[in-house]
């Protein structure tokens, strides 16, 4: 391809790029391939004089999305000039003073204060226009809703989640291919949202980084009287120190030592000017400031052997490539995988067994692959998912290729079902939590509940596996082999059947004296016509049992366990007919847990409200002015404390 073609290649695919990152919170590339990219075409534009109307070093960032109203800047938001290069940086400072602070990545945002008052909140959007989200900005977790100065207030700030808000928020995402990749994706889509209700809920903050005015205020021709006044005004601001020639290095070298205890985000650093009138004489290019410079770390890479790709199937069906490779010592820990996004990676990759590539850390904390020195593209794409062995199918969304499982019963789609299954009132597996069934339903591991029971069969490769090790793998199959000594309730309710809780599977087990066969057995009719099931609850435990392959799947689980049927009870119908609600503190049982299970075991329910249909009301506290004592005065509902129970009701 030649020099003009280049040029319009890479012009086409960093816009494209560009607008997923501003305009679409999504990520095609890393940022080490957009600046490489970038470089490029910079370089081949200077040597050919060749500039498109639409090259990323023309513009600045993208159009902003039409969902909220959109608001013209007074002054251009314009990137920053960066560099690599720390001599380069200390170069570029010469004889003057400046402020070098953090270069946050979040979502650059300019605020209006009127008589103290937030009257104006505007996005930087393509740096000529944003979008209006003064709503939303008034939900900042930081921001002063108020501030002393009473004139006319502008100054520029990023809005940023902090990496443990990130982490919580992430957590609360049951659906793993719903999280967010990185916090700044979270928060450009938390700061746009049309309710900001949503916005409140996911503690956003603001660090301002400059003031463009403040009516009347002498700053003594110095941009750091300019932050300090910021701090006085109630905002925060973020963390920046004086430096000259003779001291920037040590500066930089303090923010490099800083990064990983700072939760909050950030990808380089930037060198501001002091002297705010020689600043300004300075004026500016066509794209960037003069006054101004970004630092980007020079990222420490490493040559490393491609051992393999292990191939990570998700509950969305999209299973996702992972590099795994000789281990190297990155930014001070060591580093063995790096996640290679999609098939249309590998391909531009080239990537092949035994291939040498250089590894890198992304803003010195995510491992991502950088090159690939040999490219022998020898890597084969798996014809069947590691989950269920169906066929894979590779799909193309708008030039992005990727892997998925076309197999609805693919094992890897239910691991909720999983996480039912080993959790506390099913089988209570300690140790088996929903990360780790992932990670060994994606090795093929677990395909069926019974598989769980046979990892011991994988003892080496589980011991190998990250996270893992000795210790913690015989703690896990110590909880496993804990969970095989059972009972029916147990097992009923962690098959996970429709509309079955753990009350309607104490229910069953009761009724057909904790026998599974005949519950398997049982048709539709029979058991709707148990007290507490209903036709709805009925018609979903024949219709799972009706599937040949669940009844094989319970038989091979029950095969692994000791099952254990409690003897039947002469008192097993002693409270039936009778409804109670518990409340307060017990003394003679642990737990409200423990009494509950004590009357459904004789016959009776428990409810958690009283109602006219209440027997009795349990309450150590008869006396209490509770609202369910009120209502059960109200309702004429006898209200007895433990003692009364044990002796009238179950006569002892």
């Amino acid at each position: 391809m030649d020099k003009a073609g280049r040029i319009h290649e890479l012009t086409a695919l960093l816009n494209r790029a560009s607008k997923a990152y501003y305009a679409e919170d999504a990520e095609i590339m890393s940022n080490y391939e957009y600046d490489r990219l970038y470089d490029e075409l910079a370089a081949l534009e200077a040597e050919t004089g060749i500039i498109l109307a639409n090259s990323p070093t023309q513009t600045v960032g993208y159009e902003s999305v039409d969902e909220l109203p959109k608001e013209r800047h007074a002054s251009p938001m314009l990137s920053l000039d960066k560099t690599k290069d720390r001599d380069a940086l200390r170069d570029w400072l010469g004889g003057h003073e400046a402020l070098l602070s953090w270069k946050l990545d979040g979502l650059t945002i300019v605020l209006t204060y009127t008589d103290g008052k937030l009257s104006k909140a505007v996005t930087r959007g393509n740096g000529e226009i944003g979008e209006v989200i003064t709503a939303n900005a008034r939900t900042f977790v930081n921001l002063p809703a108020s501030i002393p100065f009473k004139g006319e207030l502008v100054l520029r700030g990023e809005a940023v989640i902090g990496y443990k808000d990130f982490e919580k928020i992430n957590e609360s995402i049951p659906d793993a291919e719903s999280r967010y990749k990185n916090p700044r994706n979270l928060c450009s889509g938390s700061v746009r949202q049309l309710n900001s209700g949503i916005t409140a809920k996911r503690h956003v903050r603001f660090y301002a980084f400059s003031l463009v005015s403040a009516e009347g205020v002498d700053f003594e021709n110095r941009r750091s009287a300019q932050l300090e006044f910021l701090k006085e005004m109630g905002f925060e601001v973020v963390e920046y120190h004086l430096v000259s020639s003779d001291t920037i290095a040590d500066r930089i070298e303090y923010f490099a030592k800083s990064i990983g205890d700072n939760d909050i985000p950030s990808d380089g650093l930037v060198l501001t000017l002091n002297d705010l009138e020689y600043a300004a004489s300075l004026g500016r290019t066509a794209k960037f400031p003069r006054d101004s410079i970004a630092f980007k770390w020079a990222d420490e890479i490493r040559q490393t052997k491609l051992l393999y790709v292990e191939w990570s199937p998700s509950r969305t069906g999209l299973i996702n490539p992972v590099a795994v490779f000789e281990p190297v010592e990155l930014e001070g820990t060591t580093v063995s995988r790096a996640s290679v996004h999609n098939i249309s990676v590998i391909e531009s990759l080239e990537l092949g067994i035994g291939d040498t590539v250089t590894v890198y850390k992304a803003n010195m904390i995510i491992p991502q692959i950088a090159d690939n020195l040999t490219r022998s593209g020898n890597l084969p794409i798996p014809d069947t998912c590691p989950a269920c062995l169906g066929n894979t199918r590779i799909m193309n969304d708008s030039g992005t290729k990727t892997l998925v499982c076309p197999n609805p019963e693919c094992s890897a789609k239910k691991i909720k079902s999983f996480t039912l299954f080993v959790s506390r009132d099913a089988m209570q597996i300690d140790g088996m939590s929903e990360a780790t069934l992932e990670k060994f339903i994606a090795r093929g591991m677990i395909r069926d509940y019974a598989d769980i029971y046979r990892l011991d069969r994988f003892r080496d490769e589980i011991c190998s596996m990250e996270g893992f090790g000795e210790k913690s793998y015989e703690n896990l199959i110590a909880g496993i082999e804990k969970s095989r000594h059972t009972n029916p309730v147990r097992i009923i309710y962690s098959l996970g059947i429709p509309n079955v809780g753990l009350s309607n599977a104490k229910v069953l087990c009761r009724h057909f004296d904790h026998d599974i066969e005949r519950i398997e057995n049982a048709d539709a009719g029979t058991l709707s016509a148990i007290d507490g099931i209903g036709d709805v609850i009925a018609g979903s435990i024949a219709e799972y049992f009706s599937d040949p392959a669940k009844r094989k799947s319970l038989d091979d689980l029950l095969s692994c366990l000791d099952v254990e049927r409690p003897e039947a009870s002469e008192n097993a119908a002693k409270l039936s007919g009778m409804t109670f609600v518990i409340t307060g503190s017990l003394v003679n049982y642990s737990n409200r847990n423990e009494l509950k299970d004590v009357i459904e075991s004789m016959g009776g329910k428990v409810a958690g409200s009283v109602s006219g249909n209440t027997t009795a009301l349990i309450n150590n506290d008869a006396a209490s002015s509770s609202s369910k004592n009120k209502k059960a005065r109200e309702l004429g509902v006898r209200v007895v404390t433990e003692e009364d129970f044990i002796r009238e009701y179950l006569n002892q």
